[in-house]
């Protein structure tokens, strides 16, 4: 994402500059981690508020950008993608970061993720997955483990989970990440490691939802997920390091990268980057530099059959 450093300052940002009002969200939602944990990403990355837009679809997700004092659109359902798209490509010059939970994000947005993500556009994307619809009390959502009691499904769900991180390397990512909201150093540096990336950043959060869904996630154990590591990956969370497996990784491997978004034991780091993929909005761009100036009584002339 990061591009343009006249979108940082010398200048120290606090928390206090960043915030609005109170979330609202239930009591333990792995929201507020993720909030506080963007929140001292931009911190320690010194990007400037009116510098950077927060764009969110519809989900609990979807009130990030009321509750960081920056620009922010809170945009319709699944709809995130291409409103970030039109701003990636009129105003290349901001810090630009979607959020969207696995709902907005897997389902109704899905088609738009799919483009998003092949058009390589700079910005940083947020998957907020809880693996239900939360905001709509608990219904079941395209990553709902199968067999979990949902109220749309309450004698189990009866399908395999979509793995959004299969989904992303499958629709060809340029940067695939893993990482959790209650690991908050791990969760820093993986959103740094995103920024730095020039095109499509795909993060995935593992979210926990306490209060629709208290079992999954456990946040007291570490025997479920193990945390990858490589010299241009991003670094094991010290507090947990010595409690689960590490595992050696390097993130341009695409086969290792399926092998791991596809299992059932959770991997958390960098899973695949590549810099070699096209922009969709560098190539616009460049387009238009290119372009001769013509009269608007021309301008369709090109259209003409």
């Amino acid at each position: 994402m990061a591009e343009n450093q006249s979108n940082t300052t010398e200048q120290p940002i606090t928390i206090k500059d960043l915030n609005t009002e109170n979330p609202r969200w239930c009591l333990g939602c792995g929201d507020f981690g993720i909030l506080m944990g963007f929140k001292r990403f931009m911190i320690d990355e010194k990007l400037l508020p009116f510098k950077t837009v927060n764009v969110s679809g519809i989900g609990c997700s979807g009130r990030v950008p009321f509750y960081v004092n920056t620009y922010g659109v809170h945009s319709i359902h699944g709809r995130a993608i291409p409103v970030a798209m039109g701003i990636a490509l009129t105003r290349p010059d901001l810090n630009l970061i979607i959020h969207s939970g696995d709902g907005d994000a897997m389902s109704i947005g899905g088609n738009h993720l799919i483009h998003g993500i092949n058009k390589n556009f700079n910005c940083t994307f947020i998957l907020y997955d809880n693996e239900l619809y939360a905001l709509t009390k608990s219904q079941t959502s395209p990553t709902t483990r199968k067999g979990h009691k949902t109220n749309t499904q309450p004698f189990g769900t009866y399908l395999d989970p979509i793995y959004p991180s299969k989904f992303a390397l499958g629709a060809g990512a340029s940067y695939v990440a893993n990482t959790a909201d209650w690991i908050p150093d791990h969760f820093v540096n993986t959103l740094k490691s995103a920024f730095a990336h020039q095109g499509f950043s795909f993060v995935h959060v593992f979210q926990r939802c306490p209060h629709f869904d208290p079992n999954n996630f456990d946040h007291k154990s570490s025997d479920w997920f193990s945390f990858l590591k490589h010299e241009n990956g991003i670094p094991p969370d010290k507090r947990l390091a010595d409690k689960t497996e590490i595992i050696e990784h390097d993130p341009s491997d695409k086969d290792a990268a399926f092998t791991f978004a596809r299992s059932e034991h959770r991997f958390l780091g960098l899973l695949y980057q590549r810099f070699d993929k096209p922009r969709y909005d560098d190539i616009i761009h460049n387009q238009i530099k290119d372009l001769k100036q013509k009269s608007r009584s021309n301008i369709l002339d090109s259209y003409k059959i």
